[in-house]
Parts: C-alpha cells; structure tokens; sequence
C-alpha cells in the first residue's frame, strides 16, 4: 500500500545517494548475503520510512528474510522511496500524510503475516502486538526499539510483567546515543527547522527543553551556528552539565519570555502548553524534535488562537488575541524528518547494524541450548 509506484526513479536515486555513503553496511553486505543470517525468518519493521532506512530492509531482505516495513511516523514517509522499495518485494505499507485510522492499519498489516522478529521506532508496532494482535505475539522471538520513547515504553510494559517477548533496547547502546542521538538529532533538527523557514539562527535566542542526548546534540548546533542557547531541564545533574557546557539554564516558564526558536527534546508531554504561550514574544517559532507530537500541547495552541494559517510548507501561523503570532512547524511533529530527511547517511550507517546484526545474532544464530 503506497502512493504512487510512479515515484520510484526518484526514490532509487535517494537510495543509490545513501547507499554509497554507508560504507559499515557496504562492508557487512557480502558477509550478510553470504551467510544468510535471517534466511526463512518474517521481520516486520516500523521506522521513519527514508532513504537509510529503506536501504536497512533491503539488507535485511538480502539476508534472506521475508520483509514488511510501515512508516513509525504519519509525516515521516518519502512516498518516492516506498515506491522504490516496493519494486524490491519487500511488504511496503506506508504513504506521506497518512491520518491517525490510516497510520493504525499500516502497523496492522504489516504485522498480519506473522513476524518472527520486530524492528521499532516508538513502540507502536509492539503495542499492536500486544493489544490488537496478541494473537501473533507468542510467534514472535524478539526485536529491538530504536528510540527513547520506545525503550520507556517497553520497559513500563515489562515492569508490569505484560511484555511477551524479548526487546533489545538499542537506543542505549552507546553508538545510538553518543552519535545517533547527539550528532544525527543535533544537525537533522537543525536542517528540518531552516528548511522550513530560511531564516538565520545566529544572534537568536534558541531554548532547547530538555538535555539528554538529543538535546545535547540541538543545543551544540544551536551555539555552533551563533545562537544564545538556554536550556530547561528538570534533572539538576543534567541541568549542571547545561551549564558547564555553556548554556544558560533556566524554569520554562521564564525561558518562554526571551526565546526566539523554542524546541522540545523531553519525550514527555506538554513540555510547552498555554502558560508558555502566553508569555512569548511575537514571532516565535516552536519545534518538536521529540517522537510524538505531544511535547507541544496543540490543544492549548488552537484553543488560544483567533486564526490559524499555513504561511510556508511545514509552517502553521498561530494569530493569538493582542496581535502576537506563533508559528508551529511540522504540526508538532519530528521537525528533522517531516520537514527534512532525518539523520545523515553516514550517522545512519554507524547505528542501524545495531538492530539488524544484534537481532539476527541474539535470537537466531545464537546454539541451540
């Protein structure tokens, strides 16, 4: 299920771009075509469905197993590289722009024919196994969780004793948070936000909320590209290291008055709501670099709203009463892949063999006990 097959000469020439600049891959390739590690498995993806992941289903699928991917993300999907990808054989169920009833039914079918092994991006193809399609749960051996959000979520699951299956958290592996999370978040959100508005960042005053990994990794290119940089965070160690690093820090609250490009890293939501909204200055921007778009409490934007418009592709006016305007990019969501191509290749081709290779190596070429 994809848009437009019609689009596939352009998704082969973002797919032979990223293929030439993941060289780990390139590397791994003739080992995994040789040895076949997942010949005869079903593996079921859900991941932001671009370039450098389109190119991991297609190792996959040359390591001999039977491959269905969907978008983890409504926006995230390129349309010309799952048409691409489509030619390939591999199970494509995923289009741009798909809405909420739409997204839910990719994850479904791409789950329905039966997956021995799970590669996610959030967490959701895991909760439609275990609450749509428990049926298809004990047939699976076990996967691995791409993200923060995903890995929080699984581990909720498996403290209260309902997770069926065993998930390797790649997300703490130290080549996803150190270069994935850090370098890939910290320049993608950056070309996701200039994309949208081509507008300068040096001289602004950028908050950056939250200071993990990705947020690390936002607020280094925020004061690389000439930003004044303030951090929020509520964990007074990581609030310290913002400040050694030489950030300012300060409450939310406070930092909503002086920024100019606000961008919530938290996984967590209402990371910005009305209390925020009230207090800003007249031009704001408001980003999310966060997996769901709940960090910025839209409810409390519209309801606050006189007027809402699209001003330039991935930017939405907030009109408020007293003249102030708002500006929303990419509805909320993933600002580096609804409004840019996501992680760049080579970032790319450091982590994705972690779910790959570890998966196949864990749970199927492990001895029999």
């Amino acid at each position: 299920m994809i848009r437009d097959p019609s689009l596939a000469p352009s998704g082969w020439r973002k797919l032979r771009w990223v293929e030439a600049r993941m060289p780990v891959l390139a590397y791994l390739r003739p080992r995994i075509r040789r040895e076949g590690w997942l010949r005869g498995r079903r593996v079921a993806i859900c991941l932001h469905l671009e370039a450098k992941t389109a190119h991991l289903a297609r190792i996959l699928q040359e390591a001999g197993a039977e491959v269905a991917i969907c978008g983890s993300n409504p926006l995230s999907t390129q349309d010309d590289v799952a048409a691409a990808l489509a030619e390939t054989g591999v199970r494509v169920y995923a289009w741009h722009g798909a809405d909420t009833a739409q997204y839910r039914e990719f994850i479904r079918r791409t789950v329905e024919f039966g997956p021995e092994l799970v590669i996610d991006d959030g967490g959701d193809l895991v909760n439609v196994l275990h609450n749509e399609r428990a049926d298809l749960a004990d047939g699976v051996l076990g996967g691995s969780e791409e993200t923060t959000t995903g890995v929080q979520r699984l581990r909720a699951m498996a403290a209260e004793g309902a997770l069926r299956f065993p998930m390797i958290a790649a997300n703490d592996s130290r080549a996803k948070y150190l270069f994935d999370n850090r370098y890939g978040t910290g320049q993608s959100v950056w070309d996701g936000i200039m994309r949208s508005t081509n507008l300068v960042v040096a001289g602004k005053t950028v908050v950056v909320i939250g200071y993990g990994w990705c947020g690390k990794g936002v607020a280094l290119r925020a004061r690389g590209l000439g930003a004044r940089v303030v951090v929020c965070e509520v964990d007074p160690v990581a609030a310290n290291e913002a400040l050694l690093d030489g950030c300012e820090v300060m409450p939310s609250l406070k930092a909503a008055e002086v920024g100019d490009i606000f961008i919530t890293v938290t996984g967590c939501r209402d990371a910005l709501a009305a209390p925020h909204f009230e207090r800003m200055k007249d031009g704001a921007l408001l980003a999310n670099a966060g997996h769901f778009d709940v960090e910025i409490n839209k409810h409390d934007l519209r309801r606050l709203a006189q007027e809402v418009e699209q001003v330039r592709p991935h930017v939405e006016a907030y009109r408020l009463a007293g003249g102030r305007t708002l500006y929303l990019l990419a509805e909320g969501r993933l600002v580096n892949l609804a409004a840019g191509d996501g992680h760049p290749a080579e970032i790319m081709d450091t982590c994705t063999p972690l779910p790959a290779h570890r998966t196949a190596l864990d749970l199927v070429c492990r001895p029999p006990l």
